[in-house]
């Protein structure tokens, strides 16, 4: 992976994280002082909860492209350590996939006249479970790239014995 490609990718992790955490502080605290610019409430509602529970699914996502990536740089990537971020990006998914259906499921009861709209995000949260399961695919192939690897270190020792 290329200097400028780490660099720049870091750069808009760090935004998004830092953007998201923001964000995730002006709700929470809006919502514990009852600071509403509209009426001066702000109610826990389900729907603001989702939000604040979906962003702490994409920083735990980005907490762990993060950390790959400085795997990658160091290459260190092909090791049992990666599993574990990787296992955290594939729960982040998931959990983002769940909440969504939450989402879904607490906007269709105002749907009723349009259920289209509920089928789209329905079908919306079924394409990041896809995502979820692609990734795992990835997990497996790196498994497969740890396995090799270990094998060609045994092998390089043995041909470094015979030598």
């Amino acid at each position: 992976m290329g200097d400028l490609a780490v660099r720049a990718l870091r750069v808009v992790l760090a935004v998004v994280f830092v953007g998201t955490g923001l964000v995730q502080v002006l709700m929470v605290w809006m919502m514990i002082s009852g600071n509403d610019p509209e009426d001066g409430s702000l109610p826990l509602t389900p729907m603001r909860i989702i939000v604040v529970l979906g962003m702490v699914a994409a920083q735990v996502a980005l907490v762990c492209v993060w950390r790959l990536v400085a795997m990658v740089r160091r290459g260190t990537v092909f090791s049992h350590a990666a599993f574990r971020y990787v296992d955290g990006v594939i729960g982040a998914m998931v959990g983002a996939a769940l909440l969504w259906f939450a989402v879904t499921a607490v906007n269709a009861p105002g749907q009723r006249e349009d259920p289209g709209v509920t089928v789209i995000m329905a079908g919306i949260g079924v394409a990041v479970l896809g995502v979820a399961l692609i990734v795992l695919v990835l997990r497996m192939l790196l498994a497969q790239a740890v396995e090799r690897d270990g094998e060609a270190t045994r092998m390089r020792a043995e041909l470094d014995e015979v030598i």
